[in-house]
């Protein structure tokens, strides 16, 4: 039987990056080889904060707003629904699109506190102003633990410069396709959601390194 070659993609990976410890917090950081978080509401809370402003940016960016929050003690869904607007477009600012931006975090705290621990369904955190289906996929494999694999801009131009498929591919198709893969021979959910995890990060540690910049892939050993 030919090896599957998104798993080999994702060993190879592994082997060489080693374990990522997605989704890292403003208190903790990182967490290799720990899946057990998040731990609380206000770590599943952080996360979906952190996804919706990583739309459009950096990572780096995104620390420097939660940190803003963090030091102004309002890294929290209540702290920031009840501060002034013009206080959280300020602290949310590094990461762009802050009045945009600002519209959204609100909206979702309106979401998430009618959720009551309730686990969002995918259809449901689409339905929520400013969440796509690479946030939605990613609230809901970081902050919810739930198999869903995230597709983003970084993935989409590996696997077209390994070949596996065509660049005008949709999310749906990508997302489709990696699932399927992988659950060739993973086929328990939680096996499933510390693969995705760490299949998400090592694309992205690997991808910042080769398809960040044109012409992408360039030295890439895949």
């Amino acid at each position: 039987m030919a090896e599957n070659k998104i798993l080999y993609i994702y060993r190879t990976l592994h082997a060489h990056y080693g374990v990522q410890g997605w989704w890292p917090f403003i208190n903790g950081g990182y967490h290799p080889s720990e899946y057990d978080y998040p731990k609380n509401e206000a770590q599943v809370f952080e996360i979906c904060l952190g996804v919706i402003l990583t739309q459009n940016t950096t990572f780096t960016s995104v620390v420097k707003s939660l940190t803003n929050l963090h030091v102004m003690n309002s890294l929290g869904y209540k702290a920031i629904k009840n501060m002034p607007l013009d206080e959280l477009k300020s602290a949310i600012k590094p990461s762009g699109y802050f009045n945009q931006k600002a519209t959204y975090i609100l909206e979702f705290i309106s979401f998430f506190e009618k959720l009551n621990d309730k686990i969002p369904s995918r259809e449901e955190l689409l339905h929520v102003k400013g969440i796509g289906p690479e946030s939605a996929d990613s609230i809901l494999l970081y902050a919810y633990k739930q198999p869903e694999f995230v597709v983003d801009a970084y993935t989409k131009r590996l696997l077209v410069h390994v070949g596996l498929i065509d660049e005008k591919a949709s999310y749906h198709t990508i997302k489709k396709f990696m699932e399927e893969e992988i659950q060739e021979e993973v086929k328990e959910s939680q096996e499933l959601v510390i693969l995705y995890q760490e299949f998400h990060a090592l694309i992205v540690a690997h991808a910042k390194l080769f398809y960040s910049k044109k012409p992408y892939g360039v030295g890439c050993f895949l």
